[in-house]
């Protein structure tokens, strides 16, 4: 947090904007924590991958998008889902399989959408996101629109066949997209730098042409000042951008995993950088008061334990729910491609 202090930035901090960035960071944390003890007990099945400690860039990415700009995410997407404005009961119930999922309780965690919001999607494949990112924006191009795409995935993506071809057709077509790596320096339980060739992300996506940018993920005022110009460039017409946002998940891979292949020390010193600390004493040194600080947390951890509850409380689906939403184009003996 010292880059903070040092940098003097809290002097000109616009407190009612960060404020509302920490109530968000504060609301992910315990929709996250909230998540992770119903699937101690039973009600979750499958696999949660918590974003616990990389907040800032869910906070920072897409409270800078409007209402009708499209986002797609990873396996770890809750909190970027609530950062689009999804309706956490909607999220919790989906997460429970429950009737009032954003799916219907079809998708569970990993596969969680809302297109109410622009949320495309969670996806559950690594990388796979990133040529949809790139269609949608085509068409939002095609169609003369002014909104934009932002694609979150993780470093180990792009080590992956789609990160090519995503961000080569954004290139070569001049698309509306928002790339964004949340880097936390793990491909589940292998770290990256130990199987990607080259200087990382970045350096790939400037070699197909993209302006890149890398900005520490834990520091919610970088995240957000370098998303922002991104945003704008892009909406201004200047084609495609990429972002890394170094950042470290404070738990395992997933909610069940212990991450034994971690230094302790290195997760305590994590821990020590944690984004909405950070942004505390960032707010603290601009004026803002302990007490509106510990307000803003209770309620948000209030809000969430509620949800949970009334998730809890939220009956299963019809039957019948089980006949919808499945694909069926005909014999394909008489309707071929």
């Amino acid at each position: 947090m010292q880059d903070v202090i040092a940098e003097g930035r809290h002097h000109n901090l616009d407190r009612d904007r960060f404020l509302g960035r920490l109530a968000l960071m504060h609301r992910i944390r315990a929709f996250e924590e909230e998540a992770i003890a119903a699937q101690k007990d039973g009600l979750v099945l499958g696999a949660i991958h918590p974003s616990i400690g990389q907040e800032a860039v869910a906070a920072g990415v897409c409270a800078n998008l409007e209402p009708a700009d499209l986002m797609l995410s990873t396996h770890r997407g809750h909190g970027h889902t609530l950062a689009k404005g999804a309706d956490p009961l909607a999220m919790m119930r989906e997460l429970f399989g429950r009737a009032g999922g954003t799916c219907g309780g079809k998708g569970g965690s990993m596969h969680i959408a809302d297109f109410g919001v622009g949320m495309l999607g969670a996806n559950g494949v690594v990388g796979a996101n990133i040529p949809i990112a790139a269609g949608a924006a085509h068409a939002q191009k095609l169609q003369g629109s002014r909104q934009i795409t932002v694609c979150i995935f993780g470093d180990g993506a792009v080590n992956r066949g789609p990160f090519l071809e995503g961000l080569n057709w954004a290139r070569v077509f001049d698309l509306p997209v928002l790339f964004v790596c949340e880097d936390n320096g793990f491909s589940a339980t292998t770290r990256t730098r130990e199987m990607t060739g080259g200087e990382g992300a970045a350096a790939r996506a400037e070699s197909l042409g993209l302006e890149a940018q890398e900005v520490d993920g834990n520091d919610v005022v970088a995240v957000d000042a370098a998303a922002r110009a991104a945003i704008d460039a892009i909406r201004a017409g200047q084609g495609p951008r990429f972002l890394t946002c170094h950042t470290y998940r404070m738990t395992g891979h997933t909610a069940v995993d212990p991450a034994t292949y971690r230094p302790a020390q290195e997760v305590d010193e994590w821990r020590g950088n944690c984004p909405i600390a950070r942004l505390e004493v960032a707010l603290r040194l601009a004026g803002e008061s302990d007490a509106r600080l510990s307000a803003l947390q209770a309620q948000e951890s209030g809000a969430m334990a509620a949800i949970a509850q009334a998730a809890r409380d939220t009956g299963w689906p019809e039957a019948t729910g089980a006949f919808t939403d499945v694909q069926d184009i005909g014999d394909p003996r008489e309707r071929a491609f």
